[in-house]
C-alpha cells in the first residue's frame, strides 16, 4: 500500500494539536474558577474557598505545564510538515503568533510563579492580582491563536499574488468574519469543561466521604456554573453555525449530511454518509428542522454538497458524526447540569449516589466535545488549508511519507507516556483532596484577610 504524505502530515499535526488543546481548554476554565474562589475568600474570609483555590491551583499547574510542552512543538511541526504553507502565510500568521508570545505568554510567565508559590510570600491582594493576570493571559492566548486559525477559515484583509499572502488591513485580518464567534465558542467551551471537571472531582470526593465541606462547595460551584454556561454555549453555537452557513456552506452541508440543495431540509439524527455514491444510508431525520435552525424558515433553502465538485468536498462521514457527537454531548451536559441544579434546589443533590456517580464520568465530557468540535472545524475546511485560496495538498513539505510516518509513531509513543504521567500525578493530587497540606498557623495567609495589606 502506498503511503499518502499529505494524509500523514495532516494526521500528525491533527494528533499533536488534539493532544495539546486538552490542556489550554482546562487551564482557561480553571484559571477563571480559581480567580473566583480567591476573590470570594478575600471578600468573606471563608477558609473553604482558600482550600479549594489551592487545590485547583495544583491541578492547574500540572495542566499548564503539559500545555506549554505540547504547544511549543506545534510551531516546529508546521515548519517540518507544512513548509510551503508557512512560507506562503508567514506575513500574516507570523506576527499573530508572535503577538501571542509577546502578550499572553510573557504575562502568564511573569505572574505564574507568584500564583503558584506566593501564597505565604506576598499579600493576598497581590496574589489575587497575579491570579487575575494569569487568567487574563490564558484568554489573550486564545484570542491570538483563534485569530490566526479563524483567518485560515475565513481569510480577510490580505492580498495574494498566487504564492504569498500580504497584509492589507490588520484589523480585517484579526477580526475576520468567523473570529468573534469562534473565540466566544471556544472560550465558553473551556469554562463549561472546567465546570464539569470541578463537579466530577467534587462528586467523587463526596462519594468517598473525603473533604466533605470542600467537596460540597465545589460540587455546587461546578453545577451552578455549568447550568448557566451550558445554555449560553448552545446559543453561541447557534450563532456560530449561522456564520459558518454564510461563509462556509460546504462545511454546513457536510455537517448536516445534505447532498442536494433543497428547501424544507430535514435535520438528520442518524445517517451513514456514502461519499462515493453521494448519498446517505439509513436516514432518520426530523422534517424541516435543518431549515428552521439554519435559515429560521421552515421552507428555507440549504445548499447541498453537490453544489461543488467532488474534489472540493470534505470527508463527510467524519464531519457529520463529529458534529453529532459534539451536539449530543452538549445536550447531555445541559440536561445533567439542570438536573443537578434541581436536585440542589430541592435538597437531595448530595443524597443521590446515582446522580453523583453520573457526574464522575461526565468530567471528561467537555474534552470530548472540544475534540469533536475541532474535528468539525478543521476537517470540514478541507481540502483547503486557507479556505478557498490554498489547498492542503499544495501546503505540505517535500518530505517522504516514510519519514512522516516514523515521526508520527514517535510522537504517539512520547505523548502516550506524557499523558499517562499527567493522569497519574493529577489522580494523586485529586486523591489527596483539598484539605491536604492546607492548614495554617495564626498570622499566615489562611486567616481572615480583610485587613491584610500587600
Amino acid at each position: 500500500m502506498e503511503l499518502d504524505p499529505v494524509l500523514l502530515a495532516r494526521t500528525q499535526f491533527g494528533f499533536a494539536i488534539s493532544f495539546h488543546i486538552l490542556f489550554p481548554t482546562l487551564t482557561i476554565g480553571l484559571s477563571g474558577f480559581i480567580l473566583l474562589l480567591e476573590a470570594l475568600w478575600l471578600r468573606t474570609g471563608r477558609e473553604a474557598y482558600l482550600r479549594l483555590a489551592k487545590f485547583w491551583t495544583r491541578l492547574f499547574a500540572l495542566a499548564f505545564g503539559m500545555g506549554v510542552v505540547s504547544g511549543v512543538v506545534l510551531s516546529y511541526l508546521l515548519g517540518a510538515n507544512f513548509s510551503r504553507f508557512s512560507a506562503a502565510t508567514a506575513n500574516v500568521l507570523g506576527p499573530l503568533l508572535g503577538y501571542e508570545v509577546l502578550t499572553a505568554f510573557f504575562l502568564e510567565a511573569g505572574f505564574l510563579g507568584i500564583m503558584l508559590f506566593g501564597w505565604n510570600r506576598v499579600g493576598p491582594r497581590l496574589h489575587l492580582f497575579a491570579t487575575a493576570m494569569v487568567a487574563v493571559g490564558t484568554l489573550i492566548s486564545a484570542f491570538w491563536i483563534l485569530a490566526a486559525n479563524s483567518w485560515m477559515q475565513t481569510p480577510a484583509g490580505h492580498t495574494f499574488d498566487g504564492a504569498r499572502f500580504y497584509v492589507a488591513d490588520w484589523w480585517a485580518v484579526i477580526f475576520n468574519p468567523s473570529f468573534p464567534y469562534r473565540l466566544m465558542h471556544m472560550s465558553m467551551a473551556a469554562y463549561v469543561t472546567a465546570a464539569f471537571v470541578v463537579a466530577a472531582v467534587s462528586a467523587w470526593h463526596l462519594l468517598k466521604g473525603r473533604d466533605v465541606e470542600s467537596a460540597r462547595l465545589g460540587l455546587r460551584f461546578g453545577i451552578g456554573l455549568a447550568a448557566v454556561l451550558a445554555p449560553l454555549q448552545i446559543f453561541i453555537g447557534d450563532l456560530h453555525g449561522l456564520n459558518v452557513q454564510e461563509h462556509q456552506p460546504v462545511k454546513i452541508a457536510a455537517m448536516e449530511g445534505l447532498w442536494e440543495t433543497r428547501g424544507a431540509a430535514p435535520l438528520l439524527l442518524f445517517a451513514v454518509p456514502d461519499q462515493k455514491a453521494e448519498t446517505n444510508h439509513f436516514e432518520i431525520g426530523v422534517p424541516k428542522l435543518a431549515s428552521i435552525i439554519l435559515k429560521h424558515d421552515a421552507e428555507g433553502v440549504v445548499k447541498g454538497l453537490k453544489e461543488v465538485p467532488p474534489q472540493d468536498r470534505p470527508f463527510v462521514f467524519q464531519v457529520f458524526w463529529a458534529f453529532r457527537i459534539m451536539v449530543g454531548i452538549g445536550l447531555a451536559m445541559l440536561a445533567l447540569s439542570w438536573l443537578g441544579a434541581l436536585a440542589w434546589w430541592r435538597g437531595w443533590l448530595e443524597r443521590s449516589r446515582l446522580l453523583l456517580w453520573t457526574f464522575v464520568p461526565m468530567g471528561g465530557s467537555g474534552f470530548l466535545a472540544v475534540l469533536a468540535g475541532w474535528s468539525v472545524a478543521e476537517t470540514g475546511r478541507q481540502p483547503w488549508i486557507v479556505y478557498g485560496l490554498m489547498r492542503t495538498a499544495d501546503a505540505v513539505s517535500p518530505v517522504a511519507a516514510g519519514v512522516v510516518l516514523s515521526s508520527l509513531l514517535a510522537f504517539v509513543a512520547v505523548y502516550a507516556a506524557l499523558f499517562v504521567a499527567w493522569l497519574y500525578y493529577s489522580a494523586k493530587v485529586i486523591r489527596r483532596g483539598p484539605d491536604a497540606g492546607d492548614t495554617h498557623e495564626p498570622g499566615e495567609q489562611g486567616q481572615r484577610p480583610m485587613a491584610a495589606g500587600n
